[in-house]
């Protein structure tokens, strides 16, 4: 690898990490690549069926809409890769990117924080991003001629977007004795599918078997439909899904004939749903006043999704509110032949909180048990251990600083990590649209055209923002801005010195969705 003279880095070349690039284009950043492509789980962590979960409108960059952007549906994981190769190029962003290099340890090397005071008070300021000096040594595994050699490099600050996704599987714990080791069956995780060279292997892996997918969200789903799909005919074996947690699944953008995002994604609709910021005491009222609607609205999608879905014929309407799914960002698109496939009985269902293996298949904490020949873990993705693989102590203890989630001011930056920026662990409708924004934003408090508040009140706002998440679903952990997002556009569009209302007038401005076109600066 050829010597960097670069003062920013940053690791990892997903969604996040080409839009940070693009907007540091000017301090020319070095983007560490693990793999041999950009995309992040659009290339490594999705299976042949993986679609966009919104509309194309509604996943674009500002500045690069999709050249077929008014087409309905879905794109699939293969046009999204597709889509940011072309934006990465356009922008001549590849350039930065340096692949098959693996980031796998950083090293703080920087200064004490600077400190004020006011009224005699000690008052935490974060400082400057970029210094004059390194504040960080990057650890770079390059692969030379079949060898795998280690390079240091400095860096004057860091912009972590790795991601919550893809490349640590969260494997469950079992009770002693009980785990996959006793199973005669083959055991895979949801990455591991996915990897999966070509179509016809993933189908010859599950044809014909008894297979079992634990879990119940959308990579569980979209596999438990391609093992269908490949059990069609005589000898065709179900697959059954195993779940803990039952949650709402939709099957369009259309509710009751009116669009899906008159009920969350306007600013009207934002206005019945708390928000972290400081507020009058009128709008305090207000809100209050208009909290009803929150349940009244969440029961006027639930009487479609149960009327339109056979989710109680299955017994798959769960018991919380719809409103808590789309609180925590878990509302699954499903795919149009789930339930045709179900009815078929090629999917199965087991509702179970607590389960095992044992030496032909799972058993469950019911006494009941189930025959497998396949068992694929959708459990999810472990985010925090992949930081705390490469982040050095302290600063691993300040992941979870606030109840469980990663302090993020404006979703980016940790009040407790100096010189370092975070992209793609905050969650919403549109997980595209936040990390560009936050990335334009990142980029002008880079170029120091604002200052940040200090640590107190970073990590205040921060509080206040769990305490919203933490009163609209119990499913809070999952970081998902989505009751607010507007809001909290608004706040970092008056931090930049942009207006806050994008729209042109005031009838837009309340029943129009916020979309990425909204905030192109030009």
């Amino acid at each position: 690898m050829a010597l960097v003279h670069s003062k920013i880095a940053i690791i990892g070349a997903g969604v996040s990490g080409i839009a940070a690039a693009k907007q540091l284009s000017m301090y020319e950043p070095v983007v560490f690549e693990a793999t041999d492509s950009i995309g992040g789980v659009w290339k490594h962590a999705s299976s042949r069926s993986t679609r966009l979960q919104t509309p194309r409108c509604d996943y674009e960059f500002s500045d690069f809409p999709w050249p077929n952007r008014d087409n309905a549906s879905f794109p699939s994981h293969t046009e999204m890769v597709d889509y940011l190769h072309a934006y990465a190029k356009h922008f001549d962003v590849l350039k930065f990117v340096r692949f098959n290099s693996k980031v796998v340890q950083l090293r703080f090397i920087g200064g004490e924080r600077e400190t004020a005071y006011q009224n005699g008070a000690e008052i935490r300021e974060y400082g400057l991003l970029l210094t004059g000096r390194p504040a960080w040594e990057v650890a770079v595994l390059v692969q030379t001629n079949g060898s795998d050699t280690i390079q240091w490099h400095p860096f004057e600050f860091v912009v972590v977007c790795i991601g919550k996704y893809g490349d640590t599987p969260r494997i469950p714990n079992y009770p002693h004795n009980k785990g996959p080791e006793i199973f005669r069956g083959q055991v895979l995780h949801s990455l591991d599918y996915c990897n999966l060279k070509t179509e016809e292997e993933a189908s010859q892996l599950v044809r014909g078997k008894k297979v079992a997918v634990i879990g119940y969200k959308k990579a569980a789903i979209d596999i438990a439909v391609e093992c269908a799909e490949a059990n069609q005919g005589e000898d065709g074996q179900p697959c059954t899904m195993v779940i803990r947690t039952l949650h709402w699944t939709v099957p369009h953008y259309w509710i009751w004939g009116l669009p899906f995002y008159l009920f969350y994604s306007t600013r009207s609709s934002q206005f019945i749903h708390e928000r972290p910021a400081d507020q009058s005491l009128l709008r305090i009222l207000v809100c209050f006043l208009l909290s009803p609607l929150r349940r009244v609205v969440s029961r006027i999608i639930e009487s479609y999704l149960l009327w339109r879905l056979p989710f109680e014929k299955h017994g798959l309407k769960p018991d919380h509110p719809f409103q808590e799914d789309y609180a925590s960002c878990q509302m699954a698109i499903l795919p149009h032949n789930f339930f045709l496939e179900a009815d078929r009985g090629r999917i199965k269902f087991k509702k179970a909180s607590k389960w095992w293996f044992y030496e032909n298949g799972l058993e469950f904490d019911d006494n009941t048990k189930l025959e497998a020949d396949v068992v694929i873990l959708a459990t999810g993705y472990d985010g925090k251990k992949k930081l705390k693989d490469i982040l050095p102590h302290p600063f691993t203890s300040f992941l979870e600083y606030v109840h469980g989630i990663m302090p993020l001011y404006r979703s980016t930056i940790n009040p407790m990590i100096p010189n370092m920026a975070f992209g793609g662990y905050v969650e919403t409708v549109s997980n595209l649209q936040a990390a560009e924004l936050r990335c334009k934003w990142l980029a002008r408090l880079v170029a120091d055209q604002f200052k940040l508040p200090s640590v107190d009140k970073m990590l205040d706002q921060i509080a206040k923002e769990v305490e919203v998440m933490k009163r609209s679903t119990r499913f809070y952990k999952r970081h998902c801005i989505s009751t607010f997002s507007i809001n909290h556009n608004d706040e970092i569009c008056e931090e930049m010195g942009w207006k806050s209302w994008r729209k042109n007038n005031w009838l837009s401005e309340a029943f129009s969705a916020y979309t990425s076109q909204d905030y192109n600066e030009v």
